[in-house]
């Protein structure tokens, strides 16, 4: 199946419950068409702004309402911002994410990351920007100093959406997102497994994401990290190879994207994220953080990529 805004549940859910080693094979062989197979992509993350979120998600420590020992943090300074691209520069990354734990931007706080835009930009890094909610004029003032990508997960499929989010329903996000594309800044959508979804809710977060129109240029991959003081602490864990499946399943409804290993890394041993990339995992983040979870050290990802004989795209290797 290979038209867009198409896919239905049935014929995602066959694909993704094939054999395992039927799966694999046919993941792998999508990713060879689009994507050169021995080769990704690199982004760091920043967090530009640290904690007191007014939003409920139950699996954020940013949350105000949970108590997780997180420290509040005001809006990063300008020059902590540079000397962090220039060092993700220095360490092979392409891309420069910042991350801010805001409901939405006021157009203060957004004229603040403009600045910083500006700086990252400076070092000759792609720039991305996850800030919450936006409106058609801010995705438009964000386009006009040259953003990207935004980064707005859907998070979950439409149907468990509510046992994890009240605050903001599944609409609001689309709604950003078809902002930010009319816009003309890339899309950045993915979502969070394990959050207790069900198969067929992991499949269709999926669907949601292959269904639109384009399909976005990166779709992150995330594996719940379990904070205590939040909710969803205490969740059963997933299977691993659930997780290899979702991968590999993005990789056949969305052959040209992206598909980025994001967090929860440093809870998966070398070996499954071996298989994650076979599956057609083709982004990472690195560097020794993810906002506020911790992430591989650079000095581990480069000896496992090395083993694996990976290299970094646009980074000659390093």
């Amino acid at each position: 199946m290979t038209a867009k805004n198409t896919w239905d549940l049935k014929s995602a859910l066959e694909i993704y419950s094939r054999p395992f080693n039927d799966l694999m094979f046919e993941a792998q062989s999508v990713h060879r068409i689009h994507h050169n197979a021995n080769t990704i992509q690199a982004s760091t993350l920043l967090s530009i702004k640290t904690g007191a979120c007014p939003e409920d998600c139950a699996y954020c420590p940013q949350s105000a309402r949970y108590d997780t020992g997180l420290e509040r943090e005001k809006l990063l300074p300008i020059e902590e911002v540079r000397e962090a691209a220039k060092a993700a520069k220095e360490l092979g990354a392409t891309r420069f994410c910042m991350g801010a734990a805001w409901r939405n931007p006021t157009d203060k706080n957004l004229e603040s990351v403009i600045e910083m835009i500006k700086v990252v930009q400076e070092e000759k890094l792609e720039t991305c920007v996850t800030l919450g909610m936006l409106s058609d004029a801010q995705s438009k003032r964000l386009a006009s100093v040259g953003l990207d990508y935004y980064n707005h997960n859907l998070d979950t499929s439409p149907e468990f959406y509510g046992e994890i989010i009240t605050t903001r329903d599944y609409q609001d996000r689309i709604d950003t997102l078809d902002h930010v594309r009319q816009a003309g800044i890339n899309v950045c959508s993915g979502g969070i497994l394990g959050l207790g979804e069900s198969r067929e809710q992991r499949v269709g977060l999926l669907m949601q994401l292959a269904n639109m129109d384009p399909v976005p240029e990166s779709v992150p991959i995330n594996l719940l990290v379990q904070v205590e003081g939040t909710p969803l602490f205490g969740t059963d864990e997933l299977d691993p190879f659930e997780f290899v499946r979702t991968i590999a399943t993005a990789r056949i409804m969305m052959p040209g994207t992206y598909v980025r290993l994001s967090a929860g890394r440093e809870d998966m041993d070398e070996s499954l994220q071996a298989l994650c990339f076979l599956a057609g995992a083709n982004s990472i983040f690195y560097g020794e953080k993810l906002l506020t979870t911790s992430n591989p050290s650079y000095q581990q990802d480069m000896r496992l990529l090395e083993r694996l004989g990976i290299s970094i795209e646009g980074a000659g290797g390093h």
